[in-house]
């Protein structure tokens, strides 16, 4: 057993008071404060907010100051007037973070690289490092991965600063993953265009005539800024772009020279960024949606990546009760209470005869099964005379490469428009096109589906039951042990629970649009932990207890997630689902094993198994700063560690605890 509490030693802190020198080095690195920075003579002031204005037209430091700070370090070989011309007073860099903040980004994620050491510096000493603030990563799969989880609880993205051509492609897994869930980020590319302006040797390799080629099949928009006003300009496209529906990421290359020339005279000014509403369904379509599902016996809502926020919850619950239609959440989103009656199982699919698809991901994988037993048959969930309505924004944005658009699908009525923002129309249809005896029905409706959700959650308790003394631990003893310490907290599930049997779905009440993050969109390892810590930045400024139920497997992809957690201090209570395999790949092999009748006896866990040595997590995460424990195998132990871990994480620091568990 271990535990740790990091260090809250500030080396900034510590030295503030020493008093000593300060050589041209440091002057040039932090000389443009609030002091020098603060010079943009060139600047538009009709165009910059008001608080803008205020800090970058405010007085800078008498002439004198300056000239004695440069004189006292001038370069060997040049006078006090030839070495002024080496100092910039007013970089570029000082307006992109102007736009920056003009555009609200509250964060910053980067993993720190040359090619944009202009912007990072105006960060950092321009800018305050506030509003934005920059998120130190080890990777840039984790500054990527963590844009993407705290979307998926704030509504606003972040930006994301990667070092030219390798920084893009060590993010280029957790662009995609982002991609395929629909969520937003702006990534700040930095790159070398110019030739002469490159240094020699790592500056070549590092730059590119087209540095956002590697990713640009899996974003929205790109440009390359070719001006500061360019710059602006493209940055409120970019976030128009990427927060119109259906949303996903873009990216905006920033020029190195660009970043460190000196404004000087140049006119430059941000526009203002109107965001664009989603568009909503067509009204004579939605009308006919409303009449089909009216008329239908037995009507069924199946959900995706719908609702942006609770609001997109509440107008899905007002839908489906008027209804009385069962809603099967596909859980994309936190799109549907689980403990509302109406929310049920994917078998109401095949009592359908009509169904309404709500921003649905796989439309043809609803209403169809591919079965990969021995051999691979389809079968139709449906039944063949279920009439199909899919309302959403699939079909507005569809690149031809990378396949994550799934099977076609040949709906009956496909309405193409923002399903959150389509439902008031709809719900008002619905209500308006119900006849008196349809109302009338709802009582029995209701009473019917009341029964059917007690019973299934009754069954999933006693399903949790199953293993529940066994060592490793069961994945649904983990769950109650963990619901029983965190029940009475303001708790939020920044994971998913689909490798564990799906039982925080089964057994908590998730009722808020914020308790649940959804899937990973592409399936990428390396997704699970630096997102579960996103979105934990995301719960902190409003007090809320994130929960992380970490895959070992996908920890080990990014481990130094954790050190960002230690080291930004983000409160997130991490407890493992350990089970010392890629266990999807060893059931795989199992599968092909047996369909070629060659015996499944202990080959299946060569090249999946993360045994021979075991793996000790807790040890990895004390290593990095985080409180830790375990490992744990027995049961019994799990709730007393949790409540440890918890006395840790409301003190505001991460806190994991390591479980070895039973498979799934």
């Amino acid at each position: 057993m271990k535990s740790q509490k990091k260090s809250k030693c500030d080396p900034l802190e510590n030295n503030k008071d020493k008093g000593k020198s300060v050589n041209r080095r440091e002057f040039l690195s932090t000389a443009t404060a609030a002091g020098l920075a603060a010079a943009s003579v060139g600047a538009s002031k009709e165009a910059l907010p008001q608080e803008l204005l205020n800090r970058r037209f405010a007085a800078v430091a008498p002439p004198s100051a300056q000239q004695e700070a440069m004189e006292n370090e001038i370069p060997v070989g040049y006078t006090a007037d030839e070495a002024k011309q080496y100092f910039v007073t007013n970089p570029g860099s000082d307006f992109m973070v102007d736009v920056l903040k003009g555009l609200e980004f509250e964060y910053v994620t980067t993993n720190p690289g040359s090619s944009f050491r202009g912007i990072h510096e105006s960060i950092v000493n321009y800018g305050g490092n506030k509003s934005p603030e920059l998120i130190e990563a080890t990777h840039e799969e984790i500054a990527t991965a963590m844009a993407h989880g705290y979307y998926k609880v704030t509504g606003k993205p972040l930006a994301m600063l990667a070092h030219g051509t390798v920084g893009l492609q060590h993010a280029a897994m957790s662009v995609y993953n982002a991609w395929c869930d629909r969520s937003p980020m702006v990534i700040l590319a930095g790159n070398h265009l110019d030739v002469t302006h490159r240094r020699p040797g790592v500056e070549w390799s590092h730059s590119a005539q087209d540095c956002v080629r590697v990713i640009r099949d899996y974003i929205k928009w790109d440009d390359n800024p070719v001006s500061l006003q360019h710059f602006a300009e493209s940055m409120a496209r970019a976030y128009k772009i990427a927060m119109t529906p259906p949303m996903g990421p873009v990216a905006i290359v920033l020029d190195g020279h660009l970043q460190e020339e000196e404004l000087g005279e140049q006119q430059v000014s941000m526009p203002a960024m109107t965001p664009t509403q989603p568009p909503s369904g067509d009204t004579n379509a939605v009308d006919e949606a409303a009449r089909w599902l009216v008329e239908a016996d037995n009507p069924v809502i199946v959900v995706d990546l719908m609702a942006h926020n609770q609001e997109g919850v509440e107008r899905l619950v007002a839908l489906a009760e008027a209804l009385q239609a069962p809603v099967v959440n596909q859980f994309g989103r936190m799109n549907f209470p689980n403990n509302h009656y109406l929310s049920q199982g994917a078998n109401a699919i095949a009592q359908a005869d009509v169904i309404l698809g709500l921003e649905l991901y796989d439309t043809w994988g609803t209403i169809n099964q591919m079965r990969d037993r021995v051999h691979k048959d389809v079968q139709r969930r449906a039944r063949p005379d279920a009439k199909v309505i899919d309302i959403g924004v699939k079909d507005l944005f569809t690149k031809s490469n990378y396949q994550s658009f799934q099977r076609y699908f040949s709906t009956d009525l496909s309405i193409a428009g923002d399903a959150q923002a389509t439902l008031p129309v709809l719900t008002e249809a619905v209500q308006s096109a119900m006849s008196r005896e349809r109302r009338a029905s709802n009582a029995e409706r209701k009473v019917r589906w009341e029964e059917a959700h007690a019973r299934q959650r009754a069954q999933d308790k006693d399903w949790a039951r199953y293993g529940w003394n066994a060592a490793p631990v069961s994945t649904g003893r983990l769950y109650a042990e963990l619901w029983n310490v965190v029940k009475d907290r303001d708790w939020a599930l920044v994971s998913d629970d689909n490798q564990q049997n799906r039982w925080a779905r089964r057994l908590w009440p998730i009722d808020k649009h914020y308790q649940w993050i959804g899937r990973s969109g592409g399936a990428g390892l390396g997704y699970g932990a630096p997102s579960a810590l996103g979105a934990a930045l995301a719960h902190r400024p409003e007090g809320r207890l994130p929960i992380n139920v970490q895959r070992d497997g996908d920890m080990m992809y990014v481990p130094g997630t954790f050190w960002t957690a230690a080291h930004h201090d983000i409160p997130m209570l991490t407890v493992t689902h350990d089970n010392q395999a890629y266990h999807q790949e060893f059931m795989h092999l199992q599968r092909m094993s047996a369909r070629r009748q060659r015996g499944i006896d202990g080959s299946s866990w060569v090249g999946n198994e993360l045994r021979n040595p075991e793996i000790d997590l807790a040890k990895v995460v004390e290593g990095m700063g985080v409180w830790s424990e375990g490992p744990y195998s027995d049961p019994k132990d799990i709730g007393p560690a949790i409540t440890r871990a918890l006395d840790v994480v409301e003190s505001g620091e991460p806190a994991f605890v390591h479980v070895r568990t039973q498979p799934r």
